[in-house]
This record gives C-alpha cells, structure tokens and sequence, in this order.
C-alpha cells in the first residue's frame, strides 16, 4: 500500500502519535490509501500496557483523534489536535464523499449476522449505486481462526474491494489488521472503525446526540445504551488517562513509547 502524500505532523499523548488533520484533508487523501485508526480515551489506556495493540498501531498510515476527550487533553498539553474525527463519523463521511467515485467499492467485516448485509443495503441505497459490493459478520473469536481468516481473505480479494472496512473491536480489529494488511491484492484502504458502526449504519442502535458529543459526554449515552459491557471500560479501566495526561503535562512522563516513562 502506498500513500504518495507526506504524513501530517503528529500529535504526542501518552507516547501515542495522533494525526493533526482535517477533515477535507483526510478524505481527499484517502484517494491514495492508507492505512486508518482511531485512537480514543480506551485506546490510548490499552496501548500503554499492551504491548501487541502498541506493534500493531505502527501499521497506521493514520492515527485520527476519536474523542473529545482526548481532544480537550491535546489542549491542555499545549499541542492543540485540529479536530475530532471518530470512526463512526468517517465512515459515513468517507463514503458519501466517494459516492460518485466508481473505483471506491467497499467490503464490510464486522457485526452480529445479519447487521452488516443490512448496513450494506442501506449505504447502496444511500449512494445510489452497489458501492459496498459485498458484507461478512465473522463469527465469536474468528481471528484465531486461520481458516476463517484465510477464508475472509479470500473473499476480500475475490470482491475486488479498493476499501476494507472492519467493525470487530479493539484491539482485535487493529491487531487483524496489522497481522493481515499485506494480504489484500485490491484493498487500497483499511479502516478500523469500531464495533458499533455497522449497528449505527443497519438503524440498530442509535448515536449519541450531536450536543453529547461535543461536550465529551459520549461515553455516558453509550454506558446508558450497554451498562453491563461498557460501565467497567469508562468508569473503571479508563479512569486513569486523566492522571496521566497531568504526569506528561508536569512530570515529563510518557514522552516515550507506552511503558517507558523519563522523569524531567
């Protein structure tokens, strides 16, 4: 995959390079592939203790602000990121404005059976032509499948797809990714865009208000939605990221990759 384009200057939090780009940018040069992460409040908490998601992070042609959050921390750290761009607002964003590009087809992996053939009718529907060719709901724990993924793979490859877009989870899904990005003979790019996009996009769940995004409280709508699966991730496991943002803010720590902290 290559990407003819320099790649913008990144932003640092917690040892974790972030995009600071914009919107119009981003899209325009995803005409030339690319590799697409987003890195949000959980992410960047996981990446500083595990040590496979952080490896398959450097596969990244890009890594976009997904949260508000952590948005307001590059302010407070004094390296401002330009934008919040989520996975579930590029999607939808990327393939409306490639609706009338012929050579953007998309494949869709991810979600429950069933929720991603019908996020592909409503897209095509949406876009008034058959832009996502073709849709795959892999079953509980497919990645450590090999025959699965060959399979995928195969499928993938045999749709001709120029973009691969995968709603699994992370870091199962950027860990896939990474794993398998060399494989696809047509898939000029790789979006890892969240569990809950192909669910948005089949009317399945609802998304948070606009107004909840923008004031960083995202995360209460969605605990609200599914308490038993997320309370735990925001109120627990992710707690710590506003501590360590105040440690790289006054103590020189994480200026390094995750896991190697320097004192100043």
């Amino acid at each position: 995959m290559k990407v003819s384009h320099p790649r913008p200057q990144p932003v640092t939090i917690l040892g974790v390079e972030i995009d600071n780009i914009t919107w119009p940018a981003l899209l325009a040069q995803l005409k030339s592939g690319g590799i697409v992460f987003t890195p949000n409040v959980d992410h960047i908490v996981k990446l500083q203790k595990d040590p496979e998601f952080f490896t398959s992070y450097q596969s990244a042609t890009y890594r976009l602000c997904d949260s508000k959050i952590v948005l307001l921390a590059s302010h407070f750290l004094g390296t401002p990121i330009c934008e919040k761009i989520s996975g579930s607002d590029l999607f939808p964003a990327f393939y409306q404005y490639y609706a009338d590009d012929e050579d953007m087809t998309i494949f869709l992996l991810g979600a429950a059976e069933g929720v991603a053939e019908e996020a592909r009718r409503r897209i095509n529907e949406k876009v008034g032509r058959n832009m996502v060719v073709q849709a795959y709901s892999p079953s509980f724990g497919f990645e450590k499948n090999e025959q699965e993924c060959e399979a995928i793979i195969e499928m993938v490859n045999a749709s001709k797809s120029t973009v691969l877009a995968v709603g699994v989870g992370a870091p199962k899904q950027e860990n896939w990714i990474s794993k398998y990005k060399d494989r696809f003979e047509h898939a000029e790019v790789i979006m890892a865009i969240g569990a809950t996009t192909f669910d948005c996009e089949a009317s399945k769940v609802a998304r948070a208000p606009k107004w909840a995004s923008e004031l960083g409280l995202e995360w209460v709508f969605r605990i609200l939605r599914e308490p038993k699966r997320l309370w735990r991730r925001y109120l627990i496991d992710d707690l710590p990221f506003l501590w360590m943002v105040m440690q790289q803010k006054w103590g020189g720590r994480y200026s390094q990759r995750p896991g190697v902290t320097t004192d100043s």
